[in-house]
């Protein structure tokens, strides 16, 4: 086993690694993923010893550690050089990043395998040269080139060489460093299903930021971030519902063949934190505690007040499952619906209506006309007043009737433009309404904004356009009127019902780019009901679909799309439109 407590590393000024604490246990696979400059290699190395010990001096005006890394009951950073040199290609064994530069270019293939053998005296240069061979032809090295020179080979063959060689002498931690960087697709998920057969004896730290490679080997993965741990977990919930902003940004920002929504960046302000959460930069939830103090590392889990009493949320099964290192408590539940209830008589009831829309989020609420979909809506703002159930806002309560400030943070996007706005209003008084209502900036400041939320839109902004009528406009140019005048508070949710359905697709795509963006500057949460379910699937992180007033079933939106569960959920794939 391996043991990393409190470990910290600064190169002079620079800190590079602030407190890790990790665990890998004999038989596991943990990956460490990250940003390059994450210090992820640093942390390879300083398990290795090959920065930070004790014993060198003369490092140490540059180099400063704090911490320990325990293995075999002995703290690798207080070792001898002699006691190291036992250690490393015996008992701890690296596959380092650089591939080139790590194999001698002088020695052959066969003899550089076999050197750690020799090295550690466990036979005769015989012996060593057959355990090589013997360890190459497992990794599938081909044997016409074992008396080869590294400059004659292939990427993918030189990797080979390099897992080979570290696992000659059957090391007890092996770390893996970028194993399967610049390799192609095909190489890659060759040395993927080799390493997944033969490191199962080991404790493998895998350093890496590829995702499908983590995917594929971790069972459990450690988020890194300039030097912080900021989200650890089971592999599969970290990568499929991650509960850290970076970590949700780090798969928004990766293509892989599950996703189906268009790839998002993040943020890019790259200002060093003096002190404080090292995401607070960048972060589009970060509370004013964030700059100055580092959050503690917590379990994720949500809970809301019902009957009187608290429950806990589980929505996705996970729990308990993941550790975050947030003020937050990981990514914020911007709206909770919790068991709502509405019944209209005989005719139709919205029954023990359940689901979340997180800060930065995008869920898609999908289902028929008379479905229930705008009573939800309705509902969420306060226009209606359901039978039962709890909406929250930021874990919160909401009242009823909504608060002021309630209704600045959340808006909504009616589906019908005619009847959102009065006929009698200008397009320039529309705009501004919800900055008069809200007593929001100057009159010049009123205008700013109106004049910059048309153009977010497409929309003109010359006098004649702003002094027009509601009557005068066309129904995609007033539909578009009310999107900037819901998006001109800088809300932090909107609830979009059918808020595309009267545009021409050029002009869609034009309003779902804005929303998208706006999502990454803000992290504008939405709730977007639409009954197309080829848009929710481009869009959305999250579907749900509705059927007469009752969700029968939600998921990841490339699950609900791909893998339908649901008869009605089939029915509207099938229907959509294809060409």
């Amino acid at each position: 086993m391996l043991q990393i407590n409190n470990y910290h590393l600064s190169y002079g000024k620079k800190k590079v690694l602030r407190g890790i604490d990790l665990v890998v246990n004999k038989g596991e696979t943990l990956a460490l993923v990250g940003e390059s400059g994450a210090g992820k290699t640093s942390l390879g190395l300083s398990i290795g010893g090959l920065i930070g010990r004790e014993s060198e001096p003369a490092n140490q005006a540059k180099v400063q550690t704090q911490g320990q890394i325990i293995f075999q009951g002995k703290d690798i950073l207080h070792l001898s050089a002699e006691e190291l040199q036992e250690l490393r290609w015996s008992k701890i064994s690296f596959v380092f990043q650089n591939v080139s530069n790590t194999l001698n270019p002088v020695l052959t293939i066969w003899e550089q395998v076999s050197e750690p053998y020799s090295s550690h005296h466990l036979g005769t240069r015989r012996q060593a040269r057959e355990q090589a061979r013997i360890m190459l032809d497992k990794v599938a090295f081909p044997s016409a080139k074992i008396n080869h020179y590294p400059h004659q080979l292939s990427g993918g063959e030189l990797q080979r060489a390099l897992i080979a060689m570290a696992l000659i002498n059957k090391p007890e931690v092996l770390i893996l460093d970028e194993p399967t960087a610049s390799l192609d697709p095909i190489t890659r998920q060759e040395l993927v299903q080799l390493l997944s057969r033969i490191t199962k004896d080991c404790a493998v730290l895998l350093i890496t930021h590829d995702l499908s490679v983590a995917s594929a080997l971790s069972k459990r993965t450690a988020v890194l971030y300039k030097g912080k741990i900021l989200e650890e977990g089971p592999t599969d919930k970290v990568l499929q519902t991650p509960h850290h902003p970076y970590m949700r940004a780090l798969l928004r920002s990766y293509p892989h063949m599950h996703s189906s929504k268009d790839i998002q960046s993040i943020n890019l302000n790259l200002k060093e934190p003096a002190e404080g959460c090292v995401f607070f930069p960048r972060c589009t939830q970060a509370l004013p505690i964030c700059q100055t103090t580092a959050p503690p590392v917590l379990e994720f889990k949500l809970t809301v007040l019902s009957a009187n009493a608290k429950e806990e949320l589980d929505f996705f099964g996970q729990n308990g499952s993941s550790k975050v290192a947030c003020h937050r408590g990981g990514i914020v539940p911007y709206l909770v619906v919790h068991r709502l209830s509405k019944s209209y008589g005989p005719e139709f009831s919205l029954r023990e209506v359940s689901f979340m829309v997180f800060e930065g989020e995008t869920v898609a609420l999908v289902g028929q006309s008379g479905s229930g979909k705008s009573t939800i809506a309705k509902l969420i703002m306060g226009l209606e007043k359901p039978d039962q159930g709890n909406i929250l806002y930021e874990e919160q309560k909401t009242p009823f009737p909504r608060s002021q400030e309630f209704l600045q943070k959340v808006q909504l996007i009616f589906q019908n433009p005619y009847d959102a706005v009065s006929p009698r209003l200008t397009i320039k008084e529309i705009i501004q309404e919800p900055l008069l209502i809200q007593k929001i900036g100057t009159q010049e400041e009123k205008n700013a904004k109106a004049i910059q939320a048309l153009a977010d839109v497409g929309l003109p902004t010359e006098d004649r356009f702003l002094h027009s009528y509601p009557s005068s406009l066309s129904g995609g140019e007033l539909q578009r009127v009310a999107i900037a005048r819901a998006l001109i508070l800088e809300p932090k949710l909107l609830i979009a019902d059918e808020p595309t359905s009267a545009l021409d697709a050029l002009v869609q795509a034009k309003i779902i780019k804005l929303l998208m963006g706006l999502q990454e500057q803000r992290g504008l949460g939405m709730l977007f009901i639409t009954h197309d379910i080829a848009l929710a699937r481009k869009i959305a992180d999250r579907i749900l679909v509705i059927q007469n007033g009752e969700i029968v079933e939600q998921g990841l939106a490339w699950e609900v799309t791909s893998n339908p569960k649901h008869p009605f959920t089939k029915q509207l794939l099938a229907a959509a439109s294809v060409f």
